[in-house]
């Protein structure tokens, strides 16, 4: 049968499981080690291991936080979307605003750091100007690429992701059995000296570098399966492959590059730029150097990763273009940016405006001091904001608890009947912490951060007042776009599946109207679990069920060349649950399948599920009706 052999070509690889949502978060966060470690060690010198382990703590109660509210609002945006449902859209543009930032430093950063790894070949671009021209080059060849419409392939980049993770680890293998010193390590420590208490308090925001990224799976947790079990796993996995490299390789580091008396003060060559012999500009090259290796091993290695560093950082930038146009066409759908930026190229599809603006011209009017450590600190500047408002929403939303949550990270403390998220309010504080720490410490990353923050408010209550018309904390969506933009009137299509005809038909319309408007698919399923049963009751035979049906809607989608994404959850009632997805994914659209039924019957046409969706959907609803009449 046909049917079954697509879904067994389907079922050998699920939608963005906890394996591929790790392998894709790491990619992203992982390619941070290339950059984060020299800009670290400019400030913590001989602590830098210390520093990133205490950032990898708060960095733990983050992927705690950004886990559980990615489980309740499975939708992109993160922090912006957490604070949406926690306070208000006033906050929610504060936090996106934010990401903005980071997503525009993560830009500058990662495409400025490229040419440093391709000074293997060519000795210039380790240095100014050669790695602003680079990094520029690098920036406007990726924008030009995304606004032409060219793709990532996500399969290359989950497998980057793996040989970077087992490269981070040959390193810190070879650098145990070659360089490691725990005797140099101690040695390099100067307790108020070097690095100065001043240094050593900026240090820790700026070592949240390291977690470039983080928001990561929670933008593609809409297209897991089940996301209540994968995301949490993913976050985890990240957090625990970040921690552990970030407490190693510094070690090996440090123990390679020590602490030292240069030019009559005590720093380490990782904190030196290249002019002075350093590595601050390339720290992974200066530790393969410095591993004790010689000869034709030494080089095939520094070729190996200088060549694999700069595909990363690629990646990275990429990820970051894509992240800031997602993030602008979020905020220009919620009314919190002119509706211009969701403006599309009348021929090519993309929103070339928002590209050009944020992920062009943006990062690269900050690559062209090229001051690494001015872009480090505002990367932290932004991220720690962030940061701050996902834990204050993750706070707020347990005194409001949704009984329909079944998951909730840990700790927690029990107080008058609200269960208190113990890593949110010390990753709050903490990340608080380092946001004031970096406005108190560097004075151009203040004004520069505290400049982008006024503009964005006072652009926002501008707009929000003259035109939108509306309160600044009101959540408003702008209508379905015209034109060009067209194509992405219904970038959501949601569509319930039940064994049978009428959910085939639903499918294949909803699959042409996706393949003329460039839209994504989310094929729902849901378990109706019966009352005497609690949600998470095991129900193998349901379940395999529901797999098999959303399996068999990929392949469909498949055949018209759209991305069909299965979601599979559990409920009391299908009515609430697909009104809920809606909701969750800001779907422009729901397509329901109903079989055609007796109209001279005095009760609802099209069946009571379906007539309760027309009723309480947050959008538009299409019935396509089955020829084939029902047996009733």
């Amino acid at each position: 049968m046909p049917g079954s052999r697509r879904r067994r070509e389907v079922r050998m690889e699920r939608v963005l499981g906890t394996p591929a949502l790790f392998a894709t978060a790491y990619g992203n966060v992982g390619s941070s080690i290339y950059y984060a470690l020299g800009l670290t060690a400019v400030f913590a010198l001989g602590l830098t291991p210390l520093v990133f382990v205490v950032a990898g703590i708060v960095f733990a109660a983050t992927a705690a936080t950004y886990a559980e509210g990615t489980v309740r609002f499975p939708e992109a945006g993160g922090s912006s979307s957490f604070a949406r449902h926690a306070f208000d859209e006033l906050i929610s543009f504060g936090a996106a605003w934010a990401q903005m930032l980071v997503y525009i430093v993560t830009i500058a950063t990662s495409a400025f750091f490229v040419p440093h790894y391709l000074s293997i070949f060519w000795e210039p671009l380790k240095s100014n100007p050669w790695d602003i021209v680079g990094g520029a080059v690098v920036v406007v060849l990726l924008v030009t690429l995304n606004i032409v419409g060219v793709t990532e392939a996500a399969k290359l980049s989950i497998g980057l992701a793996v040989i970077d993770f087992a490269t981070q680890v040959l390193l810190v293998l070879l650098g145990f059995a070659l360089v490691f010193s725990p005797e140099t390590l101690v040695d390099n420590v100067h307790w108020g000296t070097a690095p100065t208490w001043e240094n050593l308090a900026i240090a820790i925001p700026v070592a949240m570098l390291a977690y470039t990224g983080v928001e990561t799976v929670s933008n593609l947790a809409e297209e897991a399966r089940e996301p209540q079990e994968s995301v949490p796993n993913a976050y985890k996995l990240v957090a625990l492959a970040v921690f552990a490299i970030y407490f190693t390789l510094p070690l090996i580091a440090l123990s390679a590059l020590p602490v030292k008396l240069i030019d009559g003060e005590l720093t380490t060559l990782l904190a030196l730029p290249p002019e002075d012999g350093g590595y601050a500009n390339d720290p992974i090259l200066g530790v393969v150097d410095n591993l004790g290796l010689s000869g034709g091993l030494l080089d095939t290695l520094e070729l190996y990763v200088g060549v694999l560093a700069a595909t990363i950082l690629l990646i990275a930038t990429n990820a970051g273009i894509i992240g800031a146009s997602r993030i602008t066409y979020s905020m220009a759908t919620y009314r919190q940016l002119p509706e211009v930026f969701r403006k599309l190229h009348p021929k090519l599809k993309t929103p070339y405006i928002a590209l050009v603006l944020f992920a062009g011209i943006a990062p690269i009017i900050l690559l062209l001091p090229g001051d690494v450590t001015f872009v480090g600190t505002l990367y932290s500047l932004g991220a720690t904001l962030s940061f701050t408002v996902a834990h204050a929403a993750m706070v707020q939303l347990r005194v409001r608890p949704d009984p329909a949550v079944t998951y909730r990270a840990r700790p927690n403390v029990s107080i008058a009947g609200v269960q208190w998220p113990l890593f949110a309010i010390f990753g709050g504080l903490a990340t608080g912490a380092s946001f004031v720490v970096i406005l108190a410490q560097n004075p151009l990353t203040r004004w520069v951060g505290l400049g982008w923050i006024v503009l964005g408010f006072v652009g926002y209550t501008v707009y929000r007042l003259r035109w939108v018309r509306a309160g600044l904390r009101e959540t408003v969506k702008a209508p379905p776009a015209f034109g060009a933009a067209l194509a992405l009137a219904y970038r959501r299509i949601v569509v319930p599946i039940v064994p049978g005809r009428p959910s085939d038909d639903a499918l294949d319309v909803a699959c042409r109207l996706a393949a003329e408007r460039g839209a994504r698919v989310v094929a729902l399923t849901v378990i109706e679990v019966p009352l005497e049963l609690p949600l998470d009751a095991d129900l193998p035979e349901e379940e395999r069920l529901a797999n098999d049906e959303l399996d068999e809607a990929m392949a469909v989608g498949d055949t018209y060349g759209v991305r069909v994404v299965g979601r599979l959850v559990r409920g009391r009632s299908a009515s609430v649950e697909i009104v809920r997805e809606a909701e969750r994914r800001g779907a422009e659209i729901i397509v329901l399948g109903s079989p055609r039924k007796d109209l001279t019957r005095r009760r609802g046409v099209f069946g009571s599920t379906v007539d309760r969706v027309m009723r309480r959907a947050p959008c538009r609803v299409m019935v396509t009706a089955s020829r084939q009449r029902s047996a009733a």
